[in-house]
C-alpha cells in the first residue's frame, strides 16, 4: 500500500512538472516512479499516520507564503546592505552557531534548507543539534533562529524544549 501510493505521488508530480504527455515521456515517469517509489516508499510513510501526514503538509503549505515572505525581505536588506554607499560599515559576516530545538530529520533539515534559501544567511554545517550559519550583518545574526524555527516546529508537531 505505501509502494503504491509514493508511486502515485511521485507520478503525479512528474506529470504535473513535465507537462509532456507522449507515450516515450509518460513510460519514462512510470519507471522513474517506480524506482523512487522501490527505494524510498518505507521512509515517506514511516512510522506515520496518514492525518499526521496530512497535518504536516496542510502546515507546511501554510508555511511556504511566509518563507517567501521572508526571503523577499531579506532580498531587499541584502540590496540595501550592497547599494548602501557606507557598504563596508554595514556588512559584518559572521559565523553564528545555535542550539535547535528541533527533534525530527525532516524538521531539522527544513530548518536548514530555510535558511539557506533566505539571502544574507547560510547553513554551513549541522553537528546533532547545533548549526552554523553564516550571516551577513548584525541585523540577520540577531534573527537566528528565531521565528523560522518556531513555525518549523509547528509544521511538525513539535514540542518545545
Amino acid at each position: 500500500m505505501y509502494f503504491l501510493a509514493t508511486f502515485l505521488i511521485m507520478f503525479g508530480f512528474w506529470i504535473l512538472l513535465s507537462g509532456i504527455f507522449d507515450f516515450f515521456h509518460l513510460s519514462l515517469g512510470v519507471l522513474a516512479s517506480l524506482l523512487v517509489a522501490g527505494l524510498s516508499s518505507e521512509h515517506l510513510f514511516r512510522n506515520r499516520d496518514h492525518s499526521t501526514r496530512l497535518v504536516e503538509a496542510w502546515r507546511f503549505l501554510l508555511y511556504i507564503p511566509w518563507v517567501i515572505k521572508e526571503i523577499i525581505l531579506s532580498t531587499l536588506h541584502v540590496a540595501f546592505l550592497a547599494l548602501h554607499p557606507d557598504m563596508m560599515k554595514k556588512i559584518a559576516p559572521r559565523v553564528v552557531t545555535f542550539k535547535t530545538k528541533l527533534h525530527g530529520t525532516a524538521a531539522r533539515v527544513t530548518l536548514a534548507n530555510s535558511i539557506t534559501l533566505t539571502p544574507g544567511t547560510i547553513t554551513i554545517r549541522i553537528t546533532d543539534d547545533v548549526y552554523a550559519v553564516h550571516a551577513l550583518s548584525d541585523k540577520v545574526a540577531r534573527a537566528l533562529p528565531g521565528e523560522m524555527e518556531d513555525r518549523i516546529a509547528t509544521i511538525f508537531g513539535e514540542t518545545r524544549k
